[in-house]
């Protein structure tokens, strides 16, 4: 695991003990640190019972003062959670285990970081980066909001390179990260419920360059005002500056896994990453070929009597969904689920694409009549129903895409759990 002495004999408290709070835990306990842990389900307590120098109490009734940090899983809102007021109140600094990470780095063999934020794609990015430089022979691990928790990875030898998908509430909690290269991709609505407006939201991606030295490299998406705002910022960093505008033309065609425009935008920022990291094109090239994509994002579970069947339930956005919907030419559409905000403007632009859409889900009544106006609308209120019913529907040569702009936690655990289950209904098919 990734540790340092810096934290030896240090007081920490750590709310969450999901998996990056759990290896926080642990990492920070074989450093020698004092550790309170705390989780509200008693079987997320019972992982950190037993480790040497951990205490499983709730934090809220201990005395903060003198603690060196309250480490907070990225799943707690700071905005309305009481231990986060009480810290503050004592002087403590909130940090997840991001910070923790940056703190370590010193303590680490020579090395790079590559850090990926956005509202949507920085999963698809980390991910191909990941990819490439794998592919190319450069030793890498991929963590932050994305695969295994960074510190409880093993360190990479000299010369490798982290990438860490950063997700708003990561940089939230993060102080000291100085990514070597610091990549956005897009800022729209999305989590407004933790900030107290678009602004602020906003505001929390620009942090990632506000920790970054101005002679590492930053690459940046300039398709939506807030990106661009931040970018023109950043000019004073000329060379060190990539600025990704929208609508780039590019031959995706050699790249089976990347198709669509959101995907040409994730294509160019990897390849602006990879550029500056020193990988020649040959090496880039390899790694864009042989890429396969990631689970629940554009990924084909199926082909029934010419009609193919795609899984994009890791969509929780209309932003995420609309370049879904413009990778294909004639698509069922299945949408649905815990809706984020009150409209599906953001996917106008491609309805003309649509042969009709199979509604599901908690926003499935509101999207219907919203939809129903321009589109042929059939209510399913479950996604088995829906998947049978396009199934019925659909003819050789067209598309059931699952990419339903909204988070899966009115039917199911997650988007993977959603994904899976649309998996299952295709297999089910004849």
């Amino acid at each position: 695991m990734i540790r340092t002495d810096a934290w030896r004999g240090k007081r920490y408290a750590v709310l969450g003990l999901a998996r990056s709070g759990l290896a926080s835990v642990r990492a920070l306990a074989a450093a020698g640190a004092h550790v309170v842990a705390w989780d509200n389900a008693a079987d997320a307590r019972a992982k950190a019972e037993g480790i040497d120098g951990v205490i499983v109490h709730d934090p809220e009734t201990l005395d903060l003062a003198g603690a060196a940090g309250v480490v907070v899983s990225p799943g707690v809102p700071l905005n309305t959670h009481p231990l986060a007021a009480t810290a503050r109140a004592a002087g403590v600094p909130l940090i997840g285990d991001i910070e923790l990470f940056a703190e370590a780095r010193a303590d680490l063999p020579p090395h790079r970081v590559v850090g990926i934020t956005g509202t949507n794609g920085k999963s698809t990015t980390t991910a191909l980066v990941h990819h490439i430089l794998k592919t190319a022979g450069v030793p890498t691990l991929m963590g932050g909001n994305i695969g295994l928790p960074i510190l409880g990875q093993e360190p990479l030898a000299e010369g490798g390179v982290y990438v860490l998908e950063l997700s708003s509430y990561q940089l939230d909690l993060t102080q000291t990260l100085d990514c070597d290269v610091a990549v956005l991709l897009n800022i729209t609505p999305d989590h407004l419920d933790r900030y107290a407006g678009f602004d602020a939201y906003a505001a929390s991606k620009a942090r990632l360059f506000a920790m970054q030295a101005a002679d590492h490299d930053a690459v940046i998406g300039i398709g939506d005002a807030p990106s661009a705002a931040i970018a023109r910022r950043l000019s004073a960093r000329g060379e060190h500056l990539t600025k990704i505008s929208p609508g780039v033309c590019m031959d995706q065609s050699r790249w089976p896994s990347l198709q669509g425009p959101h995907n040409a935008q994730n294509a160019l920022a990897a390849i602006a990453v990879c550029k500056a990291l020193g990988l020649d094109e040959s090496a880039i090239d390899r790694g864009l070929e042989s890429f396969t994509g990631l689970p629940h994002r554009m990924e084909r579970v199926r082909e029934v009597a010419g009609v193919a069947y795609v899984d994009d339930s890791k969509a929780t956005n209309p932003e995420s969904t609309a370049p879904a919907i413009g990778a294909f030419d004639r698509v069922h559409w299945i949408v649905g689920g815990r809706a984020k905000g009150d409209d599906l403007d953001a996917c106008k632009p491609y309805f003309d694409r649509i042969v009709r859409a199979y509604t599901i889900g908690e926003a499935g009544p509101r999207f219907a009549d919203l939809l129903g106006a321009v589109m042929p609308v059939e209510r399913c209120e479950t996604l088995a129903v829906a998947v049978a019913r396009a199934a019925d529907a659909a003819k050789p040569g067209e598309t059931v895409l699952l990419s339903p702009a909204c988070a899966s936690f009115d039917q199911f655990r997650d988007y993977e759990e959603r994904g899976a289950a649309f998996r299952r209904a295709v297999e089910a098919l004849s």
